[in-house]
């Protein structure tokens, strides 16, 4: 079973499982301050739950996140990748940057 590493939590999950979902069923969240409450509700269409993968290998873009990452406050030169549109198929380390979409990297 794929393991989510997140900050200093480690969740494991099924194969095939939504990243978004599996961390709000953990009490765990891939959106930032309002954004836990103004959010698409995993449509792929609002952009707040960009994290980083860190370590591992997700499934290529959806269409949906291709399109909204490619867009401001996104960008497509980044590694940020949407945690509604992500499918747990192995061990992901991911991490969160601040500002309301998740796009303020250091």
């Amino acid at each position: 079973m794929p393991r989510i590493y997140f900050g200093e939590k480690e969740i494991e999950c099924k194969s095939g499982d939504n990243l978004r979902k599996t961390l709000l069923n953990n009490e765990l969240s891939p959106h930032n301050s309002s954004a836990k409450l103004l959010n698409c509700m995993g449509l792929g269409s609002c952009g707040t739950c960009a994290i980083e993968i860190v370590k591992g290998e997700p499934h290529a873009k959806t269409k949906i996140e291709e399109w909204r990452l490619n867009f401001p406050p996104h960008t497509s030169k980044t590694k940020l990748r949407l945690a509604c549109q992500i499918k747990v198929e192995g061990d992901l380390h991911i991490c969160k940057h601040p500002g309301f979409w998740g796009e303020k990297r250091p």
